[in-house]
């Protein structure tokens, strides 16, 4: 699941990416309104988690132009303001949830769960390649059945090929969407490298490298 983070205080944007990311999610953080926005509209985000008070364009504007161009992710407001007339209309505008700083990252997590698991149930939760499952809901892979345990990284690279399936994706993409686009990483093998993680422990033939272009989990 990809999840884009609009929150200019670069502390606590670092710490709940680092959190969601061992919870198997990949997080691009912008901290800026105008940045956000632009990456909202260009990427293909599952969740959005957005600050109101923004430099550039603040997250009411944000929310109420994302709804005006069609956007349907699940945007979850996080704010400091606390006056119920703002909550109402953060919601009214087309935001799901609404969050209060300070708050606890469990609490964030498991409101984050909720949008998630209701954005999905709208879809199919389960993705699935052969003998090989995935569930959205439960974060669990199996082969044949059995439990096989992956790394977040792992998980969050073999579900972005699952929800792409038969479609390349070269590696700039994948960066995008399972790193969330860090530039050193760019020019890096890891990549290459997780998806050798992922044939060791799900067979060689489940993810298949197209040359000069990238990888992708054939459709059949």
């Amino acid at each position: 699941m990809h999840i884009l983070l609009i929150e200019d205080q670069e502390k606590l944007a670092r710490n709940i990416r680092e959190y969601l990311e061992l919870e198997h999610y990949a997080v691009t953080v912008a901290h800026d309104g105008k940045e956000g926005f632009e990456k909202a509209m260009t990427q293909e985000v599952d969740l959005l988690i957005l600050d109101i008070n923004l430099p550039g364009m603040d997250g009411y504007v944000i929310c109420t132009m994302l709804r005006q161009n069609k956007k349907s992710m699940p945007i979850l407001m996080l704010t400091a303001r606390t006056k119920q007339q703002e909550i109402v209309h953060g919601l009214n505008i087309g935001a799901d949830d609404y969050l209060t700083k300070p708050f606890d990252l469990d609490v964030l997590l498991a409101r984050v769960r909720a949008l998630l698991r209701r954005h999905c149930d709208e879809k199919n939760p389960l993705l699935s390649a052969g003998t090989i499952s995935l569930d959205t809901n439960t974060q669990e892979v199996r082969k044949s059945g059995k439990k096989v345990d992956l790394s977040p990284k792992e998980y969050a690279l073999f579900e972005f090929l699952l929800r792409n399936k038969g479609a390349v994706q070269d590696r700039p993409r994948i960066i995008e969407h399972v790193w969330g686009g860090r530039d050193e990483l760019l020019f890096s093998q890891t990549v290459d490298v997780h998806v050798a993680y992922l044939r060791r422990k799900l067979g060689k033939s489940v993810i298949q490298t197209v040359p000069g272009k990238g990888y992708l989990v054939p459709s059949a």
